[in-house]
């Protein structure tokens, strides 16, 4: 990891020349933006470069170029919203296009234009980049010059030496997956792998904090899960996205297909290979008239009309027997797809089982703060009704405490006699209190 990072991001490098690029001019204030800030890959004022990580698919050796955004949309023939989606100075949800001749890849910390002959990854310190680059240069060293893919193929489980598809899990990808699709399937790895391994980091942090929550209800432990809940949501909206995103492409056998580069490239190949064929043809034929008999001017351009109209029509076959067979042959895509949807899925319901389990968490703590409420209003009535129990007394004692002479006054016994009946009395109305209460049930008793 140290080795590529070294030998990525050691120095800055020198732009790419592009014969096709219009000649830079520096800006007439003279000024340098962002001073005081290194940071590499930022945009700079007046030519726009930003640092890309290339990787070719040939030989898999990967290199370190400045491109500026007009050159990168000529290069890969993508519109510049396609190329806002990979700025990282914006944050945009997961999203995979297939576009004419790329794939637009923004899955987390991977952002990267794969085509059929190389990979342009944004310039980064991140690790989960840099082991993007390497895994993907020692799966394609691995593979050797005998694994050519084969799209005439119907056969649904290809194999090269009696290697199968496994998912990544069970291994690298299979050697006969054409160059933009290994690509494509080391960048769905390294998502899925890098939100499992949130996802397991937020489970360990989170079921022992929730079991100290259930036996200890405080301030500091409320606010530990709050925060946790919160994380809980947002990495399962990125995953929630994610795996959107592969179940909307396994949905569309038009963007699959779009998404076959190295077959395109080969039939357009191929296509204007037997285009310039037929006018190499024409001109040979045209020129042995020519040398034999003078041709007439009126009976040429119907001959090249009649040979625009069969280039034309051999170009809207080929187009059309070109989309069949993408259409057809989607099978290895949608196996790749299907085997990292099972991946985010399995991700997405450990997620959803947290919350739940959080839920349930909540659930039990609201019930113990109800029960705790329960008891206290139980102690109230009680106390409220053994308040009206004693008042009685302070009745008695008022009544008798008037200014006026009775003969019950005289009795050396009235006085205890008084105490008595109004203790009885008492304890009767407070027995036939808790009688009603237990009969009403507004208390275990």
């Amino acid at each position: 990891m140290e080795d590529i990072k070294t030998r990525l991001l050691a120095s800055k490098p020198s732009p790419i020349p592009n014969p096709r690029d219009a000649p830079y001019r520096p800006s007439p204030f003279g000024r340098q933006p962002f001073q005081g800030v290194d940071v590499l890959g930022l945009k700079k004022r007046g030519q726009g470069l930003r640092s890309w990580i290339r990787v070719d698919a040939t030989t898999g050796d990967s290199q370190v170029i400045e491109v500026d955004k007009f050159s990168m949309m000529r290069r890969c023939d993508l519109p510049a919203r396609d190329l806002r989606l990979l700025d990282p100075l914006f944050v945009y949800p997961s999203t995979i296009l297939g576009r004419e001749k790329a794939i637009v890849v923004n899955l987390e910390q991977i952002r990267c234009i794969i085509t059929s002959d190389e990979v342009l990854l944004l310039n980064s310190l991140d690790s989960y980049v840099l082991q993007y680059v390497v895994e993907l240069q020692r799966r394609l060293k691995a593979g050797g010059p005998d694994d050519v893919w084969q799209p005439e193929s119907s056969d649904f489980s290809r194999r090269r030496g009696g290697r199968t598809f496994r998912d990544m899990f069970g291994g690298t990808s299979a050697d006969y997956l054409p160059f933009e699709f290994k690509a494509l399937e080391v960048a769905l790895e390294a998502a899925c792998t890098f939100l499992d391994t949130q996802a397991s980091e937020l489970e360990i942090e989170a079921y022992p904090l929730l079991d100290e929550l259930t036996s200890k209800i405080s301030t500091s432990n409320l606010e530990r899960v709050r925060r946790l809940k919160s994380r809980l949501v947002a990495l399962t909206r990125r995953v929630q996205k994610v795996r959107d995103e592969i179940e909307q492409l396994m949905d569309d056998d038009g963007d699959m297909a779009e998404m076959y580069l190295t077959e395109k490239k080969r039939r357009m190949d191929s296509l204007f290979y037997g285009a310039e064929q037929s006018i190499a043809g024409y001109r040979s034929v045209d020129g042995a008239l020519s040398v034999s008999a003078p041709v007439s001017p009126v009976s040429s351009p119907p001959d090249c009309r009649r040979l625009e109209k069969n280039l034309s029509a051999r170009s809207r076959h080929d187009s059309t027997r070109s989309s069949e067979s993408a259409t057809e042959h989607i099978d290895e895509l949608e196996m790749l797809l299907e085997a990292y949807f099972v991946v985010t899925d399995s991700t997405l319901n450990k997620l959803t089982s947290l919350k739940e389990y959080i839920d349930d968490t909540e659930d039990f703590i609201n019930i113990q703060l109800d029960n705790v409420r329960n008891q206290l209003i139980q102690f109230e009535l009680l106390l409220t009704t053994g308040t009206f129990v004693v008042a009685i007394f302070g009745v008695v004692a008022g009544i008798f405490g008037m200014n006026f002479e009775i003969g019950l006054f005289n009795s050396p016994s009235a006085f205890k006699w008084v105490l008595v009946i109004t203790g009885v009395s008492g304890a009767i109305l407070f027995a036939s209190f808790l009688w009603f209460f237990r009969h009403r049930r507004l208390m275990p008793l």
